[in-house]
C-alpha cells in the first residue's frame, strides 16, 4: 500500500481510475482501524515519535482525487458540501464510542478507540488518532493527523492542532493519560508526554519556550526537533518580564508556559475523570 500511495502522489496521473479509488478506500479503512497512523511511537527518536510521511501523502491524495458533492441531510435547512472522499465517519453502537447529540462531527479516515466520549459540539479531523477511554469535550478540536493517547481529557474549547503539511512534519502528539485543560492550545508538532497536565489557557507551540521551575531547565523546539513537555509535568500559563529596551521601560511581560510541579497523588485526585460519566 505504501509504495502504491507514494507512486500516485508523487506522479500525478492524467486521470484517476477505479483502481486508484479502490486503493484510497483501503487506505482510509486502515486509518479507521488504526492499522496505519500519521505518526507512530519510536524510541529511537528524541521525541519518542516518528512521522509516517507516506500516510500523510495518502490523506492529501484523498483531497486531490475527491470531487465536491452535496452531503446534506436536508439541503434546504442545512446544506453541507465537501469532498466525496471524506464524508462523516460511519459508526455504530458496537464501536463502543459515545457521540452525544448536539452537533459533533468526526471525519472519515481517523481512529476512534473504544470508550471514547465525544461531547457536543466537538470535531475530529481526518488522520487523527484518539485512544481508548479519552474524552473530547465541548467545543474542542482534534486536528488533522493529531495523535491523542488513551484515557486523556481534552477539555472544553481546547485546540489540538494537527499538522498535515508538510508531509515530513511531526503532528501534535498527546500521550496517554494527559489532561488538557479548558481553552488550551497545542500546536506545531508539540509532543506532550504521558500523564502531563496543561492548566487552563496554556498555549504550546514551536515559538514559545517552556520554563521548568522544578528542574531548572528551559525546553525549546529546534529546527529538527519539536517542543517536548516532560512526562508528568504540570504546566500553567505564565509570563516572563522583558528586561531591556522599551519593554523594560514600559513594564511589559511576554507570555510563556511554566512547569510548576510534577504530577503526584494529589494532582491525580484533583483531575481524575469521573467514571460515572463513562
Amino acid at each position: 500500500m505504501q509504495a502504491a500511495v507514494e507512486s500516485i502522489f508523487d506522479n500525478k496521473p492524467a486521470e484517476y481510475t477505479p483502481e486508484h479509488y479502490a486503493l484510497f478506500s483501503r487506505f482510509k479503512a486502515a486509518l479507521n482501524s488504526g492499522e496505519i497512523r500519521a505518526a507512530s511511537p519510536d524510541t529511537s527518536e528524541v521525541s519518542g515519535w516518528r512521522v509516517n510521511g507516506w500516510v500523510k501523502k495518502g490523506i492529501l491524495l484523498g483531497f486531490r482525487i475527491g470531487g465536491i458533492v452535496d452531503m446534506s441531510v436536508d439541503a434546504t435547512r442545512q446544506p453541507f458540501m465537501d469532498k466525496a472522499t471524506y464524508p462523516v465517519r460511519h459508526m455504530t453502537a458496537s464501536d463502543g464510542v459515545r457521540i452525544v447529540p448536539g452537533g459533533s462531527s468526526i471525519r472519515d479516515g481517523c481512529y476512534i478507540g473504544r470508550g471514547v466520549t465525544c461531547m457536543p459540539p466537538m470535531y475530529i479531523n481526518v488522520g487523527a488518532y484518539v485512544g481508548d477511554g479519552t474524552m473530547v469535550d465541548s467545543h474542542a478540536l482534534v486536528g488533522s493527523c493529531a495523535q491523542v493517547g488513551a484515557n486523556c481529557h481534552i477539555s472544553a474549547a481546547s485546540q489540538i492542532g494537527g499538522v498535515l503539511e508538510p508531509v515530513g512534519a511531526l503532528p501534535v502528539i498527546i500521550e496517554d493519560g494527559v489532561l488538557v485543560g479548558g481553552n488550551c492550545g497545542v500546536y506545531e508538532g508539540t509532543v506532550v508526554k504521558k500523564l502531563a497536565v496543561l492548566g487552563t489557557g496554556t498555549i504550546l507551540n514551536r515559538s514559545t519556550p517552556v520554563y521548568d521551575l522544578v528542574r531548572g531547565e528551559v525546553y525549546r523546539a529546534t529546527d529538527d526537533q519539536p517542543l517536548v513537555i516532560p512526562e508528568g509535568a504540570v504546566v500553567v500559563a505564565g509570563s516572563r518580564a522583558v528586561t531591556s529596551g522599551h519593554g523594560k521601560e514600559w513594564g511589559i511581560s511576554i507570555y510563556t508556559p511554566v512547569i510548576v510541579k510534577y504530577r503526584d497523588e494529589k494532582t491525580g485526585t484533583r483531575i481524575q475523570l469521573e467514571d460515572l460519566l463513562r
